[in-house]
């Protein structure tokens, strides 16, 4: 079966990989971001048997969201994957942090991921349900003190999940959430730590294999919720 999958934040790094993964397993990948130049260079270079779209987005406006859906169901049809992958930080922690920090955070993580969530879903209850799955970071779950927007938004985005995930499950749509506890691999971050090891870093396309799992693991009987990822414990630094 032909899956259209809809990756909402798409970077060099693991929106990339997932990108890849999903067209390399068959699916007609929707890539969405504001960097229409990449994600156009990455739609034409997916990998067979997949086919890709660029849909240049703004995961802060909701309006745009919604015509990037439209734009999707045109081209592809209906919705059976999205990933929430967009992600905006606020390195602020209460007293230093202005309110418009706060809310750019919570932009993406929070109503970016509601927004985009409600357009899949709203597919996925006409066909025979799918897959969902927000990116987490470690700030999901364990706050670091002095991050407080990008924190109190990854908790918003978890918990939302975990909200999607009672309601819809019966109704076979799998809602799942990756916890990303540690860097990942990519060119930036090499240069911006370029005396560490390998071992430290997380591949990208590894990850990719795990929610190529998480899609493929849609048993309404038993849905595994979150997958957490990490290689050890030099990584609790990094939020």
């Amino acid at each position: 079966m032909t899956r259209t999958a809809v990756i909402a934040g798409v970077g060099p790094g693991l929106g990339e990989s997932l990108a890849r993964k999903f067209a390399a397993q068959g699916c007609q990948v929707a890539l969405f971001a504001r960097s229409a130049d990449y994600i156009e260079g990455l739609a034409d270079d997916l990998p067979d048997p997949g086919e890709g779209l660029a849909v240049r987005t703004d995961l802060t406006d909701v309006d745009q969201i919604r015509e990037g859906f439209e734009a999707v169901r045109e081209a592809f049809g209906p919705v059976d994957v999205l990933v929430n992958h967009a992600s905006a930080a606020s390195w602020s922690g209460l007293m230093e942090i202005s309110v418009e920090e706060f809310e750019a955070a919570w932009a993406v993580n929070g109503r970016g991921a509601f927004a985009c969530s409600q357009e899949a879903v709203g597919d996925m209850l006409e066909t025979d349900g799918g897959t969902v799955i927000f990116t987490g970071a470690t700030s999901a779950v364990r706050s670091l003190g002095g991050a407080i927007g990008f924190t109190a938004a990854k908790f918003a985005a978890r918990g939302m999940a975990m909200d999607m995930a009672q309601e819809f499950g019966p109704d076979g749509i799998h809602v799942a959430h990756v916890v990303v506890d540690g860097q990942i691999d990519t060119p930036g971050v090499r240069e911006q730590f370029p005396d560490r090891d390998d071992d430290t870093f997380l591949d990208p396309d590894e990850l990719a294999e795990t929610y190529w799992h998480l899609v493929e693991r849609n048993d309404p009987s038993t849905q595994p919720f979150e997958v957490h990822i990490t290689n050890g414990p030099r990584n609790t630094e990094f939020v």
